[in-house]
């Protein structure tokens, strides 16, 4: 159920309002600006210090960001014009698109995402940001510098690390068929890069973000599956070490994505089914790597994402999710990037459907999509804004 609370500043018509307001106990006042989409919170920071005091204090932001929902990421490269990439960020708790700066993504060759960052990655240097912060942050030399790779963030001790897996390497111009696998760990607060066992040689086909996706689980493994060779393991991150490589393949797939759904795996695929495509979500066993059906999306929603049922409309689908959602976009630009989310409450024993809000417009054309799903800190909005 949605919470609507109109927020106003103090005047000579609503002076008594805020005056049974302070009558409140901090734990009530608290309760209440906690059910605030995340924005309204912001807002609510610079009415009045009490309120401030209440929302800047780590033990309301760290509460906040463990009740709100995943926002989805979405980020679109123009090869040609930087000046026409575009981010844009869906807030599930208000069911709207927000536009993102993207001044500070403009001159990036190669980004990506993963939880609460922004990744820069050429042949020479890997840099970070947070996700709502402008300042990117450029690291030691790796050991084996690529592009587009795959990362994970996780915790260790409390402190986040950067897992990065794959991407391709240029020597000369020319990619370095030898380094396809390079798997290393970054500590940001070492400025640190440790080398890892190298990815399986399953994967030296197809060893980008374009050919793999990821999925990290309860941050101990990480995850690594073939969007179409359907190929998975997994990286022990206590251990370090890479589990035996095997084959999730789902009955009449023809090309699925690996994530992660209240802390269990999900796969999400297209399949030709005898009753026609049907995009279909699975949950699947971590320890037997056996799956089973939790959802199926309604072919009315399938059919906003494309514009008929010939196998080549749906190569731009894509599949990201986190906590209980899992959202499904197409990534041409002639249908303007749709999009959809599956919500799961109950476990997995109840879900819903909805297509998402259009695109702010313009929406410029794109040669690259990068989406993630990301938790977002409203500690990091916050801060500079404290009175």
């Amino acid at each position: 159920m949605e919470q609507h609370i109109c927020i106003q500043k103090p005047n000579s018509q609503n002076d008594q309002i805020f005056k049974n307001w302070n009558s409140l106990c901090s734990d009530i006042t608290e309760k209440i600006l906690s059910y605030l989409p995340i924005r309204s919170i912001v807002i609510a920071s610079s009415v009045c210090k009490i309120w401030n005091t209440i929302i800047t204090s780590s033990s309301f932001t760290t509460k906040v960001c463990a009740t709100k929902k995943s926002w989805l990421f979405l980020c679109g490269q123009n090869s040609i014009f930087y000046k026409n990439n575009q981010a844009f960020a869906y807030d599930p708790d208000e069911n709207v698109w927000i536009t993102l700066p993207t001044s500070n993504l403009l001159s990036q060759d190669f980004f990506i995402g993963s939880n609460g960052f922004f990744f820069a990655t050429t042949s020479e240097y890997f840099s970070f940001k947070p996700i709502l912060k402008t300042t990117w942050v450029q690291t030691s030399p790796s050991k084996f510098s690529r592009c587009n790779p795959l990362v994970g963030v996780y915790n260790n001790n409390d402190d986040p690390r950067f897992i990065v897996v794959g991407g391709v390497r240029f020597v000369g111009g020319l990619v370095d068929v030898e380094d396809r696998l390079a798997v290393e760990i970054y500590n940001p607060n070492l400025d640190s890069w440790e080398l890892c066992p190298h990815l399986p040689a399953d994967f030296r086909s197809g060893n980008s973000s374009q050919w793999l996706c990821s999925a990290l689980l309860k941050g101990k493994k990480f995850y690594v599956f073939g969007i179409y060779s359907c190929f998975v393991t997994y990286f022990n991150l206590d251990e370090h070490m890479w589990s035996e490589v095997q084959t999730l393949r789902a009955p009449g797939i023809l090309f699925s994505f690996l994530m992660t759904c209240q802390d269990c795996l999900v796969l999400g695929g297209l399949c030709n089914s005898p009753n026609g495509i049907n995009f279909i979500l699975w949950k699947v066993d971590e320890e037997t790597m056996e799956f089973s059906e939790i959802a199926i999306m309604p072919h009315v929603l399938l059919y906003c994402l494309f514009d008929d049922d010939e196998y080549d409309k749906f190569a731009g689908l894509k599949c990201v999710g986190l906590g209980n959602l899992i959202y499904v976009y197409n990534e041409e630009h002639h249908k303007k990037y749709p999009a959809c989310v599956c919500e799961f409450s109950n476990g997995f024993g109840m879900c819903s459907w909805r297509k998402l809000p259009n695109l702010p417009a313009p929406a410029s054309k794109f040669h690259r999509v990068i989406s993630f799903c990301s938790n977002v800190s409203l500690d990091n909005i916050l801060v500079g804004a404290r009175i």
